[in-house]
This record gives C-alpha cells, structure tokens and sequence, in this order.
C-alpha cells in the first residue's frame, strides 16, 4: 500500500513538472522546419553563386582583391543592379524559410494540442527578434560602406545569438546550434571574402543537421504515434 502511494506520488509530480515545462516552453517546433529552411538556404546560396559567376571577381572578393589576388572594376551600374538583386533573393529566401517553418511547426502544435501562439512562443520571438535586427542593421551598414566581406560573418554571429536567446523557451538543443553559428561566424572573419561558403554552411548546412537531429529526438516517435 505504502509503495503503491509513493509510486502515485512520483506520477503526479511527473505530470505537474510535465505541466509547468510545458506553460514556461514552447515545444511546437518541428524538426522538418530546420530541414526546410537548410534547403531554401542552400538553394538561395546557389543561385547567388550563379549570379556570382557573371560578375568581376572584385565584385565578391574586395578582401582578395587588396591583397592583389584580382584585378578589375565594378561600375557603379553594374554594382547596384547586383546589389539589389542579392537583397530581392535574400528576401525571398528569408519569407520562403519562415512560410515552411510556420508550416511544420502549426502542424505539430495542432497534433500536441499546444497553441501556436501563447505567451512563450512570443517570449521566443521577442528575444530572438532582438538581436536579429540587430545583426540586420549592422549588416545594412556594412553594405552602404563598401565592406561586403563582413555581412555573413555579422548575420552568423547574430543569428547564432538570437537562438541562443530563443532556446530559454524552447528546447535548449538550440543553444547548441547558436554556438555552431556564432563560432562559424568567428572563422569566417578571418576568412574574409568566403562569405558564401560559410552562409551556406550556417544557414544551409547546419539547418539541415539540426532539423533531422530535433526530429529523430523528438518527433520520430510523434509521427510513428499518429501514423
């Protein structure tokens, strides 16, 4: 009798802990939504370079260029019309990343019977959007200066911050990727003009990585439960 009290004891605490993770975690996200947006990444990463490709190395390069790897000039034409079109695909890129991960994310909540939007997903979002706008305004301000190189290594930094301030109310696996983030943002600058290849790797990479990662841990067994 004693042991079968203790047992209901452990049970009912297990399901207020359960209870109180739940209301102060946002536990909706999907593994599938990392993977998403690691493509969409991927295929904006080589779209640019194709677009790269037709351009003077200087263009890209301004850091291989001082060191005299390369020679030749942009006219101002040319620079602007690249300029604007790498902003337009960078757009695209970010609203077709978020449009998959709402997606899969809205599917899950609406499995788990968790609300999407409740006061720990907009603690999330509010902690993220911090530094994400940040990181915008510094890498609007290196373009308007002429200093390309730092764009990707100051979005990586940046980005790895606002998931290492978002996985306070979600799963802290994130933590782990905005680590990866941040140092790969590290490396870069002191890589300069390899920008491309170390967004790719973050934004692309990575994503995937940890989307099948969060997915084989945490919603594998979801998905064969509801199949």
């Amino acid at each position: 009798m004693k042991e079968k009290t203790q047992l209901e004891s452990v049970r009912t605490l297990e399901e207020i802990r359960s209870i109180m993770s739940r209301s102060v975690r946002f536990f909706s996200l999907n593994g599938w939504s990392g993977v998403w947006a690691g493509c969409v990444g991927l295929a904006g990463a080589l779209i640019a370079r194709s677009w790269i490709q037709d351009l003077p190395p200087v263009y890209y390069n301004t850091v291989r260029k001082m060191r005299g790897s390369y020679d030749g000039v942009v006219s101002n034409e040319v620079y602007t019309g690249a300029t604007i079109k790498f902003l337009i695909l960078a757009i695209l890129v970010l609203v077709v990343a978020i449009a998959g991960g709402y997606y899969f994310t809205n599917r899950k909540a609406k499995q788990t019977g968790q609300k999407l939007w409740n006061s720990t997903s907009k603690q999330m979002i509010l902690h993220m959007s911090i530094p994400l706008v940040m990181g915008g305004i510094f890498s609007l301000f290196f373009l308007a200066n002429g200093h390309e190189a730092y764009i990707a290594p100051a979005c990586l930094i940046f980005y790895g911050i606002a998931l290492y301030n978002g996985s306070k109310y979600t799963y802290s696996d994130i933590m782990y990727l905005g680590y990866m983030e941040m140092a790969l943002g590290v490396v870069n600058m002191f890589f300069l003009g390899y920008g491309l290849t170390f967004w790719a790797i973050g934004f692309g990479g990575l994503h995937i990585l940890y989307g099948l990662i969060m997915w084989n841990k945490y919603d594998k067994k979801g998905a064969k439960a509801t199949a």
